[in-house]
């Protein structure tokens, strides 16, 4: 356990923007993570937990604590015929891990290969890419009671998994530290290769009968060639999630724009490609000030280097109310925005 007063939050957000903690500690356990709560001098301090930073933008310094989730470990606690049922601690790097289960031939997690971030996220947000979603492998995941100091287990219905959601974005929203998650992963795979260019790229590279592994360097190509590296330009992947409208929203809309991409959903809804809307109405690869979508993927917002928080997120703003002027769909932001 560590803990630093006034400490830089520069490097523990993917974005790179520059914000302070007025203290920050960071917790290898559920002990530590106790013992940080009920020290007198954090009491009345607002808290934030922090993962991987991956999917957060600060746009002010944190007047408070900020506690930095660490807590490792990988571990196959049971199988049966068919599955590993595999806990993680909720600080592992997702990509670590996916690479670690595709190393024992534990399939289910190889479409979701190279997403930034900390396993204690992947269920907070439903995290999903290339046809998978986490809750498709979820088994259960354990969390720390921030007003009991207890341990609870949450099984799949009770994460109420939707689209990038979960009970941990809204009604457990800082009330629940998530301290490990338990995933039920093939001992067969059930290759998922439909979505997107898998099938093209693996045609490309000659392979009629891939295993996982093709197909995670496959999905890790596609990434690389279309969404910027964190580490080189700062972003924090899919800034806006993809809408959801009626059936008769996207009649009245494709009326207008028959080419827009489209994506069939139960009780007649239709998902729409963000990223399509925002480059329509004109904002891939244009830059404003030190911020912009990014020039290969249109719903990637970048940070040029030296952007502040603030100009990000203004930037947002306009994008957001240029698709709600062109086509009428509000946009909704997928990054936790800290304002």
């Amino acid at each position: 356990m560590t803990i630093k007063y006034g400490a830089s939050l520069q490097e523990y957000n993917t974005f790179g923007v520059k914000a302070q903690a007025k203290v920050m500690a960071a917790f290898k356990s559920t002990e530590d993570l106790k013992t940080l709560l009920t020290n007198k001098d954090f009491k009345n301090l607002p808290r934030l937990i922090l993962g991987g930073g991956s999917n957060m933008l600060f746009t002010r310094d944190f007047p408070g604590l900020v506690l930095k989730n660490e807590i490792p470990g990988i571990n196959c606690i049971r199988e049966d015929s068919d599955y590993i049922y595999v806990k993680v601690g909720a600080g592992e790097n997702w990509h670590k891990f996916v690479i670690h289960s595709i190393q024992n031939n534990w399939a289910g997690l190889e479409n979701l290969s190279l997403i930034p971030g900390n396993v204690g996220a992947s269920p907070m947000q439903n995290i999903g890419a290339y046809g998978v979603e986490i809750k498709d492998r979820f088994e259960s995941l354990e969390a720390f009671n921030l007003a009991t100091l207890e341990t609870e287990t949450f099984d799949k219905d009770s994460c109420n998994f939707g689209y990038r959601e979960s009970v941990f974005k809204n009604i457990y929203k800082d009330k629940y530290v998530i301290t490990s998650v338990t995933f039920k992963l093939l001992k067969e795979p059930e290759l998922n290769t439909s979505y997107g260019a898998i099938e093209n790229e693996l045609s490309k590279r000659g392979i009629a009968r891939p295993g996982i592994k093709d197909v995670s360097d496959v999905v890790i190509h596609i990434r690389n060639s279309k969404l910027p590296n964190p580490a080189e330009l700062g972003n924090a992947g899919s800034f806006f999630k993809n809408p959801i409208v009626s059936e008769n929203t996207f009649k009245q809309i494709s009326s207008d724009y028959p080419e827009m991409p489209h994506y069939p959903l139960k009780e007649g809804r239709m998902k729409l490609a963000a990223g399509w809307l925002i480059e329509q109405a004109g904002w891939k690869g244009k830059r404003v000030g030190e911020c912009g979508m990014h020039e290969k993927q249109a719903l990637v917002l970048v940070n040029y280097g030296k952007a502040s928080g603030k100009e990000i997120y203004e930037h947002s703003e306009r994008v957001l109310n240029s698709v709600k002027d062109k086509f009428g769909i509000a946009l909704e932001r997928e990054v936790n925005i800290i304002r």
